[in-house]
């Protein structure tokens, strides 16, 4: 039985290093410069070996002292051929060690895309020409990005060719190896150029509303919504195209040297008008956050109805697809909020707490903590004994509507 088993590991480890060897032996021969020398020196060497392992090594075993007297001569020699056919192999392994400290060795780099003749030819003006050499690197590399981008600005840019940028960035969008930030980085930059170049607040929403369809409930769609809500309208965009007189009335002389008392004021927004412009735009755009956290501020500031200022805040705290770095902000203008307009020590403690609960181990959990250390302090500093009279508002002044409903 052991000498079964003894035979079955021999056949085992035989094999192993049969494997071994012929992997070794196919790497070297794929990464050789000249293959069919490198197979002349494995046949000398296997027959260096051969003479030496069956002819010199049962010599020096089994002759004596006369079969050493010859035998060690011969192997020798066998060491001096498998010298004179290695000599170079091993000194280049050892120079490649030293050598690929500076020049990276012989590591296979991997193959990219190079625009740099393609830059070139823009920078002189060769704008066709430019083209045709990023069409030849996207021949090779179809969906490389930025080589995608560089051809729609060249459309899009230098040869008027608009419609020639959308097929581009359509082309790019259409891929499935693009990630979501590469999406959305195209349509954005094909967004500019339609605001840019073509003056065209339609195309530019649609841009951006791709943006939204592609990435849904995505932090890269929170951000489209709110670039929508912000687009200029097309008289501003064709403004600086038609640019019409301003007549300016003359202003007060020697204003400096008037009494304080008859110092012009500047012209105030009233907060009533702001609110409900606010409200309005919210209607049309309830995924501006610029917009409602004003709205929460003036329901706070003005009105005093930190209840109103609360359910705005909550509703941008609430939201799935807003990024950790904007809801820990609306949590501590909540807490201030709660701090300024009346909020208790259990309330505030609550709200800083939440950032805690959310984000444990950030940067911001360090924040909240600290803040919650101090917190007593901080609401006596701001504890100020005054009476405010209130007016006569509406108690419904709340959105009606608020954020959309995420699934």
């Amino acid at each position: 039985m052991s000498h079964t088993a003894d035979i079955i590991r021999g056949t085992v480890v035989l094999i192993v290093a049969v494997v071994l060897l012929g992997w070794a032996l196919i790497r070297s021969l794929k990464r050789s410069e000249d293959p069919p020398l490198l197979i002349f020196k494995w046949i000398l060497t296997g027959l260096t070996l051969l003479v030496l392992l069956w002819k010199v090594a049962p010599m020096i075993w089994t002759s004596g002292e006369a079969g050493a007297y010859i035998g060690v001569p011969l192997v020798a020699v066998c060491g001096v051929v498998l010298a004179i056919i290695w000599r170079r192999s091993l000194a280049s392994i050892i120079a490649n060690q030293v050598g690929s400290m500076f020049d990276g060795g012989d590591r296979e780099i991997e193959p990219r895309p190079a625009y740099s003749i393609a830059q070139a030819k823009r920078n002189r003006g060769h704008y066709s020409e430019a083209i045709a050499e990023v069409r030849k690197q996207l021949a090779r590399f179809p969906t490389d990005l930025e080589g995608q981008l560089l051809l729609a600005q060249l459309q899009a840019e230098h040869m008027n060719d608009l419609q020639g940028a959308e097929i581009t960035i359509q082309r790019l969008c259409n891929q499935p190896a693009q990630t979501p930030r590469n999406l959305a980085l195209a349509l954005n930059t094909l967004a500019d150029w339609h605001l840019k170049l073509a003056q065209d607040r339609d195309a530019a929403r649609q841009d951006l509303e791709k943006i939204i369809a592609l990435l849904p409930d995505s932090e890269l769609s929170a951000l489209a919504a709110q670039r929508i809500a912000h687009l200029a309208g097309t008289a501003f965009l064709l403004e600086p195209h038609d640019r019409r007189a301003i007549h300016v009335s003359p202003g007060i002389q020697d204003i400096g040297l008037l009494p304080g008392g008859q110092q012009p004021a500047a012209p105030e927004t009233r907060p009533e008008a702001a609110a409900e412009a606010y409200v309005k735009h919210l209607e049309e755009h309830p995924l501006d956050t610029e917009a409602r956290e004003k709205l929460a501020v003036i329901y706070a500031e003005h009105y005093r109805r930190l209840d109103l200022a609360a359910d705005q805040l909550e509703q941008l705290i609430g939201h799935p697809i807003q990024p950790a770095k904007r809801i820990v902000h609306w949590l501590n203008l909540l807490a201030d909020l709660q701090i300024k307009h009346g909020g208790d020590y259990e309330q505030v403690r609550h709200t800083v707490q939440r950032i805690i609960d959310l984000y444990p181990g950030t940067a911001a959990a360090h924040i909240a903590r600290n803040r919650l250390e101090f917190l007593k302090l901080e609401l006596k500093g701001r504890e100020q004994s005054r009476t405010v009279k209130l007016g006569s508002y509406e108690q419904d002044i709340g959105l009606k509507r608020g954020l959309p409903h995420q699934p």
